[in-house]
């Protein structure tokens, strides 16, 4: 079987989820090309994995400040050049394609009448699961954005819906938690000002990961530019996890079971949705502005968080790909949540 597999690189959950399923596809004999879009090439990072892939532009958010800019959005966004790549690219000689949100594979298999397979997070939001400030547009972005003809949506909790669990690409790190340390990803926010929120908190160990930083150790905060093998060694090792409300960082962060606080990106309805489900699952904290003291409540907080454990979800889906007879999504989601 010869597999193209879309990724939305918007973000580095999704990537993240393409080495989770690269793992399994590769293991099981498949021939994978991989279709990142939505951030320039120069700003992907620890790539090796994905062999010669293809970068496009595709569509993103612009956030500035920890909010999305809507204006710097539209004047970004190229719907001709979007098009143009979906066009363009041929599948011919795939036998199927995977996206992960990822608007060009999808648009192409549609118009080329290939099989296709979604799967992400985004996909939950086609079903009646925890929303904030959603919109007919945003339902209408989430149906139209990356369709395909199976769409599998992916949340911490099935909510009674055909969902699945997180895909989870988790490494085995045997290392000591360290009961003051506290990752740090907040990415969407101005770097000096989440370093300065931290400074006064020098009973704990900051590890700060963001766009921009460098190493650097200043006291108890230590900085990090974005690289996956020290981000992953750090959050096997923390006690707490501050961060914005993505779907994959928390799902990785749950399944180590980690304390967690999230700060949504503001104006980002999936974010904010995020933020909610957490609250109703008792599995995070949730605070819409950060602060010092905002931030010293949380990790002197006594209160009870609810504690998980997924499945290996990703090899779950591989097999279900591969299987002669593969059964329905409902199915599937029923397995795997048992």
């Amino acid at each position: 079987m010869k597999i193209l597999y879309g990724v939305q690189a918007t973000g580095n959950g999704h990537i993240s989820r393409a080495r989770a399923m690269g793992k399994y596809l590769a293991a099981a004999g498949v021939q994978t090309d991989y279709l990142f879009s939505g951030r320039p090439a120069d700003q992907l990072f620890d790539m090796q994995q994905f062999g010669q892939y293809q970068v496009k532009r595709g569509l993103t958010f612009v956030t500035q400040a920890g909010k999305v800019n809507y204006w710097q959005t539209f004047w970004q966004a190229s719907v001709r050049t979007l098009q143009q790549d979906i066009k363009a690219l041929d599948l011919s000689s795939y036998d199927l394609v995977l996206t992960d949100f990822e608007p060009i594979t999808a648009h192409a298999a549609r118009l080329q009448h290939k099989r296709s397979i979604a799967f992400g997070h985004q996909y939950a939001f086609l079903h009646n699961i925890p929303m904030e400030h959603a919109t007919p547009m945003t339902r209408l972005v989430f149906k139209h954005f990356a369709p395909a003809q199976y769409q599998l949506g992916l949340h911490w909790h099935h909510f009674n819906q055909p969902i699945l669990p997180p895909i989870i690409d988790e490494e085995p790190h045997d290392v000591a938690q360290n009961e003051q340390q506290v990752l740090v990803y907040l990415p969407f926010e101005d770097q000096n000002q989440v370093v300065s929120m931290l400074k006064p908190l020098t009973d704990y160990q900051f590890c700060v990961y963001g766009p921009g930083l460098s190493k650097a150790t200043l006291g108890h905060i230590h900085t990090h530019p974005l690289a996956l093998k020290p981000f992953k060694a750090d959050l096997a090792s923390c006690s707490y996890v501050l961060s914005n409300a993505g779907f994959e960082l928390i799902s990785e962060a749950l399944q180590l079971k980690k304390r967690i606080m999230v700060k949504p990106l503001q104006g980002q309805m999936e974010q904010q949705s995020n933020a909610l489900a957490l609250q109703q699952l008792r599995l995070a904290m949730r605070s819409d502005t950060l602060n010092s003291n905002i931030v010293a409540n949380w990790l002197g907080s006594q209160s009870s968080q609810q504690f998980v454990h997924y499945p290996n979800v990703a090899k779950a889906i591989c097999d279900w790909l591969l299987a002669d007879t593969p059964t329905d999504v409902a199915t599937l989601s029923k397995q795997l949540w048992q």
